[in-house]
């Protein structure tokens, strides 16, 4: 079959297609005694798995990175196949949308921005997914195995209809209109979830097990939670901490309810600068956006309590002297007794594109062989 919607697969697994795929990915070029000592899995399953996963041309074998003492092809290093296979993947912003084309192991091969559409969304949504074909098109020496599609707004992860308050998208089928232009299997998956599954999915994960929570905060905010290598996607759709109350004299002046979205974005910045006469990078500025971020990250994680804590966005990488003073506002909020260190992102600038990238891996991560039976 090819095209349609599947669901995203935001975790990690521990099948035995997966479990081998995932140590040839992060520890290859290995041989099968390795896999079978790094995995845990017997000898014998191990061959099953990697007969599976070269079958459908996940995997390859490589006798020319052998040892000289090595003989035979159990002794032959295996890789996954970073040549002949990648995903096409976008990340829809209010502003501006990142396309992505990424190996099988998630390099990513080429990435660029455009200006996300206004107006007609039927127009806009076809518009994207023409560029995201051209892209594509252009590795023609390359399979296409999936789509993915990272967005704000409500997503509904069966169908991949999307409704985006910000950009007046309702029910909007972005997943099927994306499949018809790639000719493949997409999935689409609310951004910040995406943003936390890279984390856990791409190159080496800090921890897979216990709890934690992702925060995003560019022109919107947002905010995933983990637990034991799963992102936890609620059956109705990613809350929300856009509402929360915060205090906010000098980006947000006579508001009666300052809430989050209200001192995050640069419009806020750049009407504060202007009301003031000072740039939008002074220190006024930025401590107080610093300030804000801090105790609102302190007050989710009073409630939760997690494990780690992992930030990224502009707004929290805007400050001159890094997470610093969100930490400081953080560690002088939160009513917890014991410390806890906010992590950036690892993907930095390249958020948006790890989280289109990962959407559109993850179920071939998840469950290898059975997302290759689908194709």
């Amino acid at each position: 079959m090819r095209g349609g919607v599947i669901p995203a697969a935001l975790q990690l697994t521990s099948t035995p297609a997966a479990a081998v795929l995932h140590a040839i990915r992060v520890g290859g070029p290995v041989t099968r005694d390795q896999l079978a000592s790094t995995t845990g899995l017997s000898p014998a399953t191990i061959n099953r798995q990697v007969h599976a996963l070269a079958a459908h041309g996940l995997v390859v074998e490589r006798p020319d990175l052998a040892t000289p003492k090595s003989i035979g092809r159990p002794k032959n290093p295996l890789t996954i196949d970073r040549d002949s296979l990648c995903v096409a993947g976008m990340h829809i912003g209010a502003r501006r949308t990142v396309l992505a084309i990424a190996d099988l192991g998630g390099r990513t091969l080429h990435s660029h921005a455009v200006l996300t559409p206004a107006g007609d969304q039927e127009d806009a949504l076809q518009h994207l997914s023409a560029l995201l074909a051209e892209l594509a098109a252009r590795f023609s020496g390359r399979r296409v195995l999936w789509g993915g599609v990272a967005v704000g707004g409500a997503v509904d992860a069966e169908t991949g209809v999307v409704n985006h308050r910000v950009l007046g998208w309702h029910q909007l089928g972005v997943g099927a209109t994306l499949a018809e232009h790639l000719d493949t299997p997409v999935s689409v998956c609310e951004h910040v979830e995406a943003m936390a599954a890279a984390e856990l999915l791409l190159s080496h994960p800090r921890d897979g097990g216990g709890s934690g929570l992702f925060f995003y905060a560019r022109e919107t905010a947002g905010m995933a939670m983990t637990l034991d290598g799963r992102v936890h996607v609620p059956g109705r759709g990613a809350g929300t901490i856009a509402h929360l109350p915060v205090t906010a004299p000098v980006l947000a002046p006579g508001l009666t309810r300052v809430r989050l979205q209200n001192v995050i974005g640069d419009d806020a910045a750049e009407a504060a600068a202007r009301r003031l006469g000072i740039s939008p990078t002074s220190a006024r500025i930025v401590d107080e956006r610093a300030r804000v971020l801090g105790e609102s990250v302190a007050l989710i994680r009073d409630v939760i309590n997690p494990d780690a804590i992992v930030v990224a966005g502009d707004a929290f990488a805007a400050h001159p002297r890094g997470l610093a003073p969100v930490q400081a506002a953080f560690d002088e909020a939160t009513t917890l007794t014991w410390p806890l260190e906010i992590a950036p992102s690892r993907f930095g600038v390249r958020v948006q594109e790890s989280a289109a990238v990962v959407v559109a891996l993850s179920v071939i991560y998840a469950d290898p062989v059975a997302a290759m039976a689908t194709l």
